[in-house]
């Protein structure tokens, strides 16, 4: 139930964040507002890390296979890709889009066994459910 939770927070504070790094943008550029997003991450993380952790940060090294660690390279890519979208669409359509590519991109990994998932045998009601998912995009951007 807790992980329902963080969940729900998550999508929340995504849109929030999404709308603010839109705003800064608008004052700076996107690459710099992108650059500060990342930044800002990157100080909170460390003095989390610092009262919480402290643990090895050079253990990150360890993952295997390697191409794990872009992980942080994406996430550049992630913050670009939604204030763009952000600005281009609105925040309810951009996250509306977001989500539902997140959530069939997140399903084909799992029925493929990508990346070190393990493998998810496919289901109709899944299926079902991106469809509805789809059709609610549909609905929602019909004038």
């Amino acid at each position: 139930m807790i992980g329902f939770f963080i969940a729900l927070i998550s999508g929340a504070l995504m849109s929030i964040q999404g709308v603010f790094n839109t705003q800064v943008t608008k004052a700076s550029s996107i690459w710099a507002a992108s650059a500060f997003v990342q930044l800002t991450a990157l100080a909170v993380c460390l003095g989390a890390w610092v009262c919480t952790d402290r643990s090895n940060l050079l253990q990150v090294f360890q993952v295997q296979p390697k191409y794990m660690l872009l992980g942080g390279a994406i996430g550049a890519f992630i913050t670009y890709t939604v204030i763009k979208s952000m600005d281009l669409l609105g925040p309810a359509k951009a996250v509306m889009l977001i989500v539902t590519a997140q959530l069939l991109v997140a399903y084909i990994i799992e029925l493929l066994g990508w990346f070190g998932v393990e493998k998810q045998p496919w289901e109709w009601r899944k299926a079902v459910g991106m469809i509805v998912a789809i059709a609610g995009i549909i609905i929602f951007k019909w004038k």
